[in-house]
């Protein structure tokens, strides 16, 4: 099967708040144009279109198709979509090209966080019978998730506030005399509401070559799940990610890109990855600088592809998750090669 690699990224302003439609248009054409002339390519070049994002978070029902308009209506297009972040519908394109389908790809995703109560709106992925109709929010699991670290002696609040002034250029002393939001996460441990979008394009390896002047080769992917059920699970580890790790080789590499919505997650994700101190974590400034809900994932596997094709890496980590507590997480190698 042909190897595949990542060709092209971009994407929108990670801002506060658009005054854009919740399905994402907006902020999809200028970064559509942006990918083509980065890469030469037009939307006649692509094989297969996927994306990912969320009717409960657009509160419509079959929002993403409103999101094809971005596109325009000619020619006829091949595409889907993913109820989650944009990652997942990632890894289907890359399905696509390796099973010999298409031999290119265009993944998106986008999401207006901003258009309702993000942590209430969050609470609907829980057990649909015994623990969403509690509501309990984003934020409070998260919480719960942090005390479980803190008194099993694995992390201490000076960890989390150093984790947040890495992301945002301060002192971590600063950070703690702050008050608690959820305690006992403070605000700088919580990644802040954001509307965005981001586009990724993917290529057989020797297409991509004519595309840019080092690609960014797709070497491992791997996604895994832990149970939905909170109590059924060791919140302070996270299993599926240790999983995916072990099925790929990470050995050699120099930086990487975690989808940690939260300081104490960060944590987690580089023991479960066996990151050690060599590897540059989040030079983006990761999901504490911004979390557009749906692409946040994506844009980590976009990010570290980026840093490939501008020589800063040879081999790079990519991490995203999706639903409560890092229930699932999907992660993918890129290499120079």
């Amino acid at each position: 099967m042909p190897d595949v690699a990542i060709a092209g990224f971009a994407k929108a302003p990670n801002v506060r708040e658009t005054d854009g439609t919740t399905n994402g248009v907006e902020m999809l054409v200028p970064i559509f144009a942006e990918v083509f002339a980065q890469t030469g390519l037009s939307k006649q070049d692509i094989g297969f279109w996927c994306s990912g994002s969320s009717d409960y978070l657009a509160g419509r029902a079959f929002s993403f198709i409103a999101a094809v308009d971005a596109i325009g209506a000619f020619p006829p297009i091949h595409e889907s979509h993913v109820e989650m972040d944009a990652a997942w519908a990632l890894y289907e394109a890359w399905l696509k090209i390796r099973t010999g389908e298409v031999e290119t790809a265009l993944v998106y995703g986008f999401g207006k966080s901003s258009a309702g109560q993000l942590r209430r709106v969050l609470a609907l992925q829980l057990d649909p019978y015994v623990v969403a109709p509690l509501w309990p929010d984003s934020i409070s699991i998260a919480g719960i998730q942090a005390r479980l670290g803190l008194e099993a002696g694995l992390w201490s609040e000076k960890d989390l506030a150093e984790v947040a002034a890495r992301h945002r250029g301060v002192e971590a002393a600063e950070l703690l005399d702050t008050p608690y939001f959820a305690d006992p996460l403070r605000r700088h441990d919580i990644a802040p509401i954001t509307d965005g979008a981001a586009v990724v394009i993917l290529s057989t390896v020797e297409r991509a070559r004519d595309i840019v002047d080092r690609p960014a080769v797709i070497t491992g992917i791997e996604h895994r799940v832990d149970s939905p059920v909170l109590g059924a699970r060791d919140l302070t580890r996270s299993p599926s990610t240790e999983a995916a790790a072990a099925a790929l080789d990470l050995d050699g590499a120099d930086l990487a890109e975690l989808h940690a919505p939260f300081t104490h997650q960060e944590l987690i994700l580089r023991t479960a990855l066996k990151l050690d101190d060599g590897v540059k974590i989040n030079p983006s400034g990761g999901a504490l600088a911004a979390n557009p809900m749906f692409s946040a994932g994506l844009a980590r596997i976009g990010e570290a592809a980026a840093r490939i094709h501008r020589g800063e890496s040879r081999k790079a980590v990519a991490h995203a998750t999706s639903g409560p507590a890092l229930q699932q997480n999907l992660v993918t190698v890129l290499e120079a090669r």
